[in-house]
């Protein structure tokens, strides 16, 4: 059975009203599905070395970009049409801010498809695919979870998802220190681990929107911004 937090936006008098912020939640978490699966294949089509895919992917930015608009337009017009107060505007406002972030995250993939395509060109596999693959697989899990939080109102989970940016983070910098050790070794390795380190700061840049959607389940859910708030400040505002 749902949550009484799931039901909290779909409670009003006005059946209509429920049926836009469904519509809303509904069209979000679709976004939400094809960057998460844009993410997953530039990385695949970067490990297996496949051009093809790599410009399938940056094609398909196009429906992100139209998405994020349509978007935007429609918690615009539900703003006009119905005016919400309190709760209902803390919902609209953060998802227009949690639709920027996951543009923003297209735009990543898109990125780390371009290298793929650069690296399936030169047609030598470099070093760093082991650290790419494994901080892929992290901050696609965070994006994952991110919208599964916000499907389900649950701050707890979204608390989690922001202890993780740490992680990513120190992981990120672990990669980067082996790469530059493989570029040291070898100079001809520098254009190929380049590319590479771009890539993994990308997936980094992955993990640090997955914890913004996070902290705006948090504003959701408790009310309280917990944007720029240290995990422990943000502890307090979920556990109270």
């Amino acid at each position: 059975m749902p949550t009484s937090k799931e039901n909290m936006y779909g409670d009003h008098i006005s059946h209509q009203f429920n049926d836009d912020l469904s519509s809303l939640k509904n069209d979000f978490l679709k976004m939400g599905g094809l960057v998460e699966q844009q993410t997953t294949d530039a990385v695949n089509a970067l490990i297996d070395g496949d051009g093809h895919a790599a410009d399938e992917i940056r094609a398909r930015d196009k429906v992100v970009d139209r998405m994020e608009m349509d978007l935007d337009e429609e918690a615009t017009r539900l703003i006009a049409r119905r005016q919400p107060a309190a709760r209902d505007l803390r919902f609209v406002i953060s998802v227009i801010k949690m639709v920027a972030d996951l543009e923003r995250v297209g735009d990543e993939a898109k990125k780390i498809a371009k290298f793929a395509l650069t690296l399936a060109e030169e047609g030598q596999a470099p070093r760093g695919y082991v650290e790419v693959r494994h901080i892929a697989n992290h901050v696609t899990a965070m994006l994952h979870d991110a919208l599964d939080a916000f499907s389900r109102l649950d701050a707890e989970q979204a608390l989690r998802i922001m202890k993780e940016d740490k992680r990513v983070d120190e992981e990120y910098q672990a990669a980067a220190r082996t790469l530059l050790t493989f570029m040291m070794e070898d100079t001809r390795n520098i254009s190929r681990c380049m590319a590479v380190m771009w890539v993994l700061r990308a997936l980094e840049r992955v993990g640090d929107h997955a914890c913004n959607i996070a902290e705006n389940v948090i504003y959701m859910v408790e009310g309280e911004d917990v944007r720029h708030t240290p995990v422990e400040e943000a502890e307090k505002v979920v556990g109270r």
